[in-house]
């Protein structure tokens, strides 16, 4: 029950509620004292516990009907208005007498079919299942980490700022009273997204499109999404509606390769001198999400993969299939690209998705 809760708080981080990590232990002592095993119960402590302003109400309504796969319920009768949280330092443990047979009933909320669906793999969901994951990786807030610019700004620590400190001493007769700091600047780093789209990555394409969506509504003018197959696709204007329904639909108009063959080492050898070279990939993290599958000489992929790590700040690859037990890179293509990645991740399910916005994050 702890984990569902502490997930389900993780979650209005990443929709934008500032429910942080501190107000977990009162959400906990909450769900305690209004009753774990009640959806009432585990709403309202949620929502006096973690939302500090009234924009955060229908940001937390919505979060908590994806979450938990319903609508939020009605005030438990007699709720006050002010709830005093007991001084409790680890929620649910522990207990005595007929308390010990408590935790059947207090668990009976964590089969939520949301949280068995984060680990579930995205290609053996139904058609209602899809649809519980694509309103989950819409809430997603894929962001790099912000580098040092050579631009700088005035600062109280730093550098002396020469031409500022002398500006300030002639206002004054010539005598330099104080030295003025300065400091660079920080802005966060591209993030660019290849995603395979060929046949062998169909059950997955739907999944991270819609990541990428989420990355471009993010940061629309610091992102940008290629699709890969038999040639190279620019699709970041796409996937600049705010619907991501609409984002796929103009996307898939303007794929021409959609669910074809894979040309791995073409489409990047296109994408390095159209674009990367021209600084797309220069500093940039980039995400490469495919299987690894390759019609062509593996050994031109590993020449094309070669200049792309060099060129990027960080390569990521993600490949649906490194989550399932017993998987190994035997492909040819994904042999020959482990030598020249930073990070080798899974993509299959929600849950990783989840942990590939905390690799970009930490790049």
């Amino acid at each position: 029950m702890i984990e569902v809760l502490v997930g389900f708080a993780a979650t209005l981080r990443h929709a934008g509620v500032a429910a942080t990590r501190d107000r977990v232990p009162a959400l906990l002592a909450a769900a305690a004292e209004l009753g774990a095993g009640d959806p009432a119960g585990v709403y309202w402590a949620g929502r006096l516990t973690l939302c500090s302003e009234p924009d955060d109400l229908p940001i937390y309504d919505a979060a908590f009907a994806a979450y938990f796969g319903g609508t939020h319920p009605a005030a438990p009768r007699g709720l006050p208005i002010s709830v005093t949280l007991p001084q409790v330092s680890t929620p649910f443990a522990g207990g005595t007498g007929a308390g010990d047979d408590e935790p059947a009933e207090l668990f009976s909320l964590a089969a939520s079919p949301v949280e068995v669906l984060r680990h579930r793999d995205v290609a053996e969901l139904s058609t209602v299942e899809r649809d519980e994951v694509r309103r989950l990786v819409a809430l997603l807030e894929p962001a790099t980490a912000p580098r040092r610019s050579r631009r700088y700004r005035p600062a109280r620590r730093g550098t002396v700022d020469v031409h500022r400190t002398v500006r300030a001493a002639l206002r004054q007769g010539g005598e330099a009273t104080r030295l003025a700091r300065q400091d660079r600047r920080t802005r966060p780093r591209r993030l660019v997204l290849l995603l395979d789209v060929s046949g062998s990555m169909s059950p997955y394409a739907d999944a991270l499109l819609r990541f990428g969506h989420a990355a471009v509504r993010r940061r629309p003018t610091l992102t940008e999404v290629f699709t890969l197959g038999t040639r190279l696709t620019r699709v970041t204007r796409a996937m600049r509606h705010r619907d991501p329904d609409a984002a796929l639909r103009a996307a898939g108009a303007a794929i021409p390769d959609w669910h074809g063959g894979t040309r791995l080492a073409d489409s990047l050898h296109a994408f390095l001198d159209r674009w990367g070279q021209r600084g797309t990939a220069r500093g940039a993290v980039v995400v490469v999400c495919s299987d690894g599958w390759e019609f062509g000489d593996p050994a031109d992929l590993a020449g094309q993969l070669h200049r792309l790590s060099r060129l990027a700040y960080r390569l990521v690859w993600v490949n649906p299939h490194r989550g399932k037990p017993g998987y190994e890179p035997l492909a040819g293509g994904m042999a020959a690209a482990l030598p020249f990645l930073d990070e080798f991740v899974a993509g299959h399910s929600l849950a990783a998705l989840q942990d590939l916005v905390g690799v970009i994050a930490r790049a």
